[in-house]
């Protein structure tokens, strides 16, 4: 298959490309020739005003909900809401039914993902069904293709866990990805603790929640690594989605010392405030939640100083029937696949090249992944995009299966045209 981009402004920092504008011209899924002008015949052509390339985004945190919550999403809606997002790769968190534990449970998304445009990549579990009391088989999983391990929407609550599994994951040099929360403190906890909860009459998730976890985490790396730490050869540590303006200065001075850690948000977390949920609308209803207008303001400088590496949708599909409810008997989550990018760009104020290097470079580094170059010769991997386009997200064109969704009828600026990967082109219509 030939597939012709026409007058694509290139954003990839390892490109000799990167920031001009040329023709592009993929051929059986490779990049044949990138000029000025290419006239040539083509099956797809795909041409415009201000259109973007970049390397294909990856998603650090998605929930498939497929195998046993199928109803909310499968593979299939999954990676078409991929693809409508931009993204081209995507890393599945282990909490689905059964857990993500066995090299079979591996099997069954890397043979899906053979015959689709997009890569999956699906994280092992670190505890058996995710409960934080018994090890998984860690080794077994990486040999069979986990990417990283995580108990995914489960805190690694037991300390001696999170420091043996640190140890495990060493020498095969896999990255751990934990979420911190403290759970004894957020039982029952439907907001944001502070005066929109009290007003609103609602139990509170506090802060102190995740700093506190935060606090123990960096303590038992630091414990680990020892004195003369060395962390290229030791195992790394991930906080998956941060919400908060103490924990982002916890990762910075962390990261200040040396230690080998990195954290991502995701981008609904830029967009609202805990005063969003006045209306008890169950689509604002997330975890972690909706903050303050401080805590936005410090993610905000913390993607732009760099102590936030990564971006993520945190794509938590819930059908009808977990969010038509009552606000205190609603399932958390919000499905962002579609969004993640244009939300992004929308709320960050970061430019679009570092927006692209969170999408990009940074989550393939943490997880060890080869990076993606638009290069002659190279295989094309790519996201075609225009971070001008205004467009308003409707319902009746949500990919997933499940909607739920604050930014439903909203106004987001960034459309995504097309991605390209293994010899297939997807456009966005």
């Amino acid at each position: 298959m030939r597939i012709l981009l026409k007058s694509v402004k290139i954003v990839d920092s390892s490109s000799e490309f990167n920031g001009q504008t040329k023709d592009m011209l993929i051929e059986n899924g490779i990049i044949q020739q990138i000029t000025n002008s290419i006239e040539s015949t083509a099956d797809q052509t795909i041409s415009g005003e201000n259109l973007y390339v970049s390397a294909g985004w990856i998603d650090m945190r998605v929930s498939p909900k497929d195998p046993g919550y199928e109803s909310k999403e499968d593979l299939n809606s999954l990676s078409a809401a991929a693809m409508t997002g931009g993204f081209t790769e995507i890393v599945t968190l282990p909490n689905t039914k059964p857990v993500v534990q066995t090299k079979e449970a591996i099997a069954y998304v890397k043979n899906f993902a053979l015959s689709q445009l997009i890569n999956i990549y699906p994280t092992g579990a670190v505890t058996r069904n995710c409960e934080g009391k018994d090890f998984t088989e860690m080794l077994d999983l990486h040999q069979a293709g986990a990417v990283a391990f995580t108990d995914g929407d489960h805190t690694l609550w037991n300390a001696d866990i999170l420091l043996k599994t640190l140890q495990y994951l060493a020498p095969i040099d896999s990255l751990l990805m934990n979420r911190p929360e403290e759970p004894s403190m957020t039982i029952f906890g439907q907001m944001h603790e502070g005066i929109e909860s009290t007003l609103l009459g609602m139990k509170g998730i506090p802060s102190t929640a995740e700093e506190l976890m935060l606090m123990r985490d960096l303590k038992l790396l630091e414990y680990y690594l020892g004195k003369d730490f060395s962390p290229k050869e030791k195992s790394s540590l991930h906080f998956s989605t941060i919400s908060t303006k103490v924990g982002v200065e916890l990762i910075r001075q962390a990261k200040s010392k040396g230690l080998p850690v990195s954290c991502d948000i995701a981008a609904h977390q830029l967009a609202f405030t805990d005063a969003d949920l006045k209306d008890f609308d169950t689509n604002f209803k997330v975890n972690p939640p909706f903050r303050s207008q401080e805590d936005i303001e410090a993610l905000q400088q913390g993607l732009a100083d760099g102590t936030i590496d990564v971006v993520v949708s945190d794509h938590n599909p819930q059908d009808e029937e977990s969010k038509n409810l009552e606000f205190d008997m609603a399932d958390f989550g919000v499905i962002g696949l579609e969004t993640a990018f244009s939300v992004a760009n929308t709320y960050s104020n970061l430019s679009i090249d570092k927006i692209i290097e969170k999408l990009t470079t940074s989550p393939r580094k943490l997880l060890r992944l080869e990076n993606v170059s638009i290069k002659e010769g190279n295989h094309a991997n790519l996201s075609i995009f225009d971070p001008s386009q205004e467009w308003i997200y409707e319902s009746k064109n949500i990919q997933s299966k499940s909607k739920n969704s604050p930014f439903i009828d909203k106004k987001l600026t960034g459309k995504v045209k097309a991605v390209v990967n293994k010899g297939k082109i997807f456009i966005n219509k």
